[in-house]
């Protein structure tokens, strides 16, 4: 099994002012963002609003990234309410080439950790070929991951649960599993991550700070002092702000107004919280003429 190791980001989806998935441009995107300095990226993460796009448009999307160039650095997000669903998108993205996942169980309903590890037994029984990284994020799914649940699941299915996903921070201090990759959910915990073993992050602001979190990385590695965690903590911490979906397309659709659209319940920064929003990333001396537009 090889670890997932890196800066990867949650990538945005870009959405069409009738509310539909605009594919083109939400590839672009992802790919822009890669050249910034990610290792990779997930589609249809929490912040690409995977919940909000229909089952159809994420098929017809995937059906579009072999031919990227990137191919080979993304992962798809395939954690639907419906279990069937999942495996559809699971299935289709195998027959392509894609075998990594990041799946969150289903939200809504409670679970314990047995129903959970029920959930992805079902998945790998019909997909054995696949590579899941588990999703821990309780505040969406109303389920937080126990040590013991993620080491069961792995000790029952090794060859296909090769990481997890932490965005509920209970597990990367103590979850000590050999060749597993641990990706923290902020980059406000990057340097300690790694400090601690964990193998990078998945994030949603790294759509923005990629070139800053990969030189973090790349220093620590380098066993480097980094003189860029600082900036990047600050960063994080302006967009920890607001909804993290709103606060993304209101600094991307400085340059393109495409990045305006969002589907409801979401919606974009006000323009007081915009210009206060902005005001304080130029403060950090964070600037945002270098935008990566699709």
């Amino acid at each position: 099994m090889s670890l997932i190791k890196g800066i990867y980001a949650a990538s945005l989806s870009i959405i069409n002012e009738n509310l539909s998935l605009n594919i083109s441009k939400t590839i672009k995107h992802a790919e822009s963002i890669i050249d910034y300095g990610c290792h990779g990226v997930v589609f249809f993460g929490s912040t690409g609003q995977s919940q909000l796009i229909s089952l159809s448009e994420k098929i017809q999307l995937i059906n579009q990234l072999p031919k990227s160039p990137f191919r080979e650095k993304f992962i798809i997000g395939t954690g639907c309410n419906s279990l069937l669903d999942t495996i559809t998108l699971m299935r289709m993205s195998l027959n392509l080439g894609f075998s990594r996942f990041l799946i969150m169980p289903p939200a809504y309903y409670k679970y314990d950790d047995i129903d959970v590890i029920n959930f992805y037994s079902q998945i790998i029984n019909e997909l054995k070929e696949s590579k899941i990284i588990l999703y821990n994020f309780e505040k969406l799914s109303g389920y937080k991951f126990s040590i013991e649940c993620v080491e069961k699941l792995v000790s029952q299915f090794p060859n296909q649960i090769i990481g997890v996903k932490d965005s509920s921070y209970n597990l990367y201090e103590n979850l000590k599993i050999d060749n597993f990759s641990i990706l923290l959910g902020s980059e406000a915990k990057l340097l300690k991550g790694l400090k601690l073993g964990c193998s990078g992050v998945i994030t949603a602001t790294c759509n923005v700070t990629a070139d800053l979190s990969r030189k973090v990385f790349n220093d620590f590695n380098l066993g480097k002092e980094s003189i860029f965690n600082e900036l990047l903590c600050n960063v994080r911490k302006e967009f920890d702000n607001y909804n993290l979906i709103s606060a993304l397309h209101s600094y991307f659709s400085i340059k393109d107004k495409t990045y305006q659209n969002l589907i409801p319940p979401l919606r974009i920064l006000t323009e007081d919280e915009k210009r206060i929003f902005i005001d304080n990333l130029n403060g950090l001396n964070f600037s945002t003429n270098n935008l990566l537009v699709a």
